[in-house]
């Protein structure tokens, strides 16, 4: 890349933007694309290089096909002319389609409702497994809440019981697909995978292995969709219930790295590994946080975090570490001669989790994480023997 003072100079968004007017003059293709929805892709694309010269991030590379979703930015909100039609149902302009059909999910701040200080700003179009979805920016001016009333709570997560609360209580679910729907899935994945190995490298995929990993895509977006409308719905319960949640700080990338190691040396149990792995990547523990982040802001509630290692050992009661006191993956017997206290392990830990919230160890807040804040006093627990 040239460093020259001229070519620092045309990087603007202004020089990009004639660019791509001059393209649109030029390529077919490119002009069929509304000129708001190619100068949204564009900032975007301008912001990435930004955030890489000013060190921020790294270099935008490009994705493979399976990797993106196909998307249309609609940035300006007056030309959307949003209309409830029915109880289920809204009309709203898309620029080169004209009025569509969509199904109304949330109130949004469309006719004698809309006003200057709330507002729809802009639209995106996006494309997954299951079909076309537009999803409204909206802006709107609202009271600061004041404190949330609510008790404290620290939370464990783990996979065969997904939350688990301090006060004993649980937050499970059950498989996000029925057995047939998984017998389904096994049997596509197996089709496909008989179709790619009759494929040459470099072929072309087929239509039929196209439809077979089309048909893969809908029954994950199904899973998937069944497993975001349980946590929208655990995160609010909670949010609604509880002041302040602590959770753990979990670092999920170095969880779920894979265990195949090298040539020289190779990795053990890399099967169960990977099914470890998957269970992890299942649940969507960060996603969790994040939820839980934005609906306690609004409600003037807080979310702490606290560090992980050594919640799920440590006892509950005497806060001491004893080799053995967690017996099973629901068993939990303090082996402290002092202590010998008897619990349920998943609360335990979640019990841990609250007391290092007490006791001053809350981790300093980080740029783009939850809200967190560390005790103002406190004794600090007793460490490993």
């Amino acid at each position: 890349m040239d460093d020259a003072p001229e070519a620092k100079a045309k990087r603007t968004l202004a020089a990009a933007d004639a660019v791509i007017r001059q393209g649109r003059r030029e390529l077919d293709w490119l002009g069929v694309l509304p000129a708001q929805a190619a100068q949204a892709v564009l900032k975007t694309y301008f912001q990435a290089w930004k955030n890489c010269w000013e060190g921020r991030a790294r270099a935008p590379e490009f994705k493979a096909r399976f990797r993106t979703r196909m998307s249309i930015d609609i940035p300006q909100g007056r030309d959307l002319h949003v209309v409830r039609v029915h109880r289920r149902w809204g009309m709203v302009n898309i620029p080169r389609l004209g009025r569509v059909k969509f199904r109304w999910t949330k109130d949004l701040p469309a006719g004698k409702h809309a006003d200057q200080d709330s507002k729809i700003t802009g639209a995106r179009l996006v494309k997954d497994a299951l079909g076309w979805h537009i999803a409204f920016r909206v802006t709107t001016l609202a009271p600061a809440p004041g404190p949330h009333p609510g008790p404290q709570v620290g939370i464990d997560a783990g996979i065969t019981v997904p939350l688990a609360l301090s006060d004993g209580e649980r937050a499970e679910h059950g498989p996000w697909l029925s057995k047939k729907e998984e017998a389904r899935l096994l049997h596509h994945e197996q089709r496909a995978a008989r179709r790619k190995s009759h494929r040459k490298k470099g072929e072309r995929t087929s239509r039929r292995l196209s439809k077979t990993y089309d048909r893969i895509a809908r029954i994950r977006a199904t899973a998937k969709r069944r497993r975001e409308d349980w946590q929208h719905k655990t995160t609010t319960a909670l949010a609604d219930t509880y002041g302040t949640v602590v959770v753990e700080a979990l670092h999920i990338t170095n969880m779920t790295k894979s265990a195949k190691g090298t040539a020289e040396q190779p990795g053990r149990q890399v099967a169960q590994k990977a099914s470890l792995n998957r269970a992890i990547l299942g649940e969507a523990w960060g996603r969790i946080v994040r939820l839980l982040a934005y609906k306690l802001a609004r409600r003037g509630g807080l979310l702490a975090e606290v560090p992980a290692p050594g919640t799920s050992q440590e006892c509950a009661q005497c806060h001491t570490v004893t080799l053995g006191s967690r017996r099973n993956q629901a068993e939990f017997v303090c082996n402290n001669p002092a202590c010998g206290w008897e619990g349920n392990a998943d609360t335990n830990a979640a019990r841990t989790v609250l007391h290092r919230y007490r006791t001053g160890h809350a981790l300093v807040p980080a740029a783009g994480r939850a809200v967190v804040r560390r005790a103002s006093h406190g004794v600090k627990p007793a460490t490993a023997r």
